[in-house]
């Protein structure tokens, strides 16, 4: 059995940027991975399934790359655009095969890795606002948020991703 490498915070990589910025990609390098080993091996099947009525791994994964996308244009200064709004409508819809998810996904956290060091850490405390009430927070509390935010659903989807194994395993306690 392979033993499995410590977590991107404690490999000392990037560390060539400021400590902020770092966590923050770190956490999205953390997010990749975890989904990488506890959710790539689920059949598109399971990766839409919803046991015990929890939203499927699926929607996590369309989730996660929705909501960077935009947590990340609020930070950047700007309001969603159309097509954001429809693709938040959209994300409980359940559509996608397995690897187009996983690619999707992947793809989400690229971006949004290149987006976090495009902005200059001096911009960081600069207001911004939130929604169509405008709800007032920083560039740093938007950045931070994009991490806790996709750790939070990397949780449940892993979490969901082993109760979809467990079941498809007739694991006993499991109805």
């Amino acid at each position: 059995m392979s033993q499995q490498q410590p977590e991107p915070w404690l490999r000392g990589t990037l560390a060539d940027l400021l400590p902020a910025q770092r966590a923050v990609l770190h956490a999205l390098q953390l997010a990749g991975e975890d989904i990488a080993r506890w959710c790539a091996p689920l059949s598109t099947a399971q990766m839409h399934a919803r046991p015990l009525q929890l939203p499927s791994v699926a929607f996590h994964m369309v989730h996660i790359a929705g909501s960077l996308d935009r947590l990340l244009t609020y930070a950047e200064g700007q309001p969603l655009n159309e097509t954001q709004r429809r693709a938040l409508d959209a994300e409980h819809a359940g559509t996608g095969t397995g690897d187009a998810l996983l690619a999707a996904f992947n793809r989400g956290l690229e971006l949004a890795a290149a987006r976090i060091l495009a902005i200059p850490m001096a911009d960081w405390e600069q207001p911004r606002f939130v929604g169509r009430n405008r709800l007032p927070t920083t560039v740093a509390g938007l950045l931070i948020h994009c991490a806790d935010h996709t750790q939070r659903h990397v949780g449940q989807a892993v979490t969901t991703a082993k109760v979809v194994q467990a079941l498809a395993a007739g694991a006993p306690g499991i109805a």
